[in-house]
């Protein structure tokens, strides 16, 4: 039981080492929604293909479209919320 838990933590330090966006026990679920958006918004400006399919639902130009993902990446979710303390 107790090799068992251990392998299982291992596996999940890795997890979390390899993919950075993964969170942790602590991680708040504003912080969670603001890795999932910026994920989602640096995958359509890496990828010219969801760029131009956005660029023509919108009307809008390529350079547009690239520029108006990467300004909502600064804050995808809205401000932070109040820390409690």
């Amino acid at each position: 039981s107790s090799e068992l838990r251990y392998t299982a933590n291992t596996q999940l330090e890795a997890l979390h080492a390899r993919y950075t966006g993964t969170g942790h026990a602590d991680i708040t679920k504003y912080e969670w929604l603001t890795h999932q958006h910026r994920d989602t918004l640096a995958s359509i400006v890496g990828h010219s293909t969801l760029n131009s399919y956005l660029a023509i639902a919108d009307g809008e130009a390529i350079g547009r479209v690239k520029f108006e993902m990467c300004e909502r990446m600064l804050q995808p979710c809205g401000p932070p919320p109040q820390k409690d303390e």
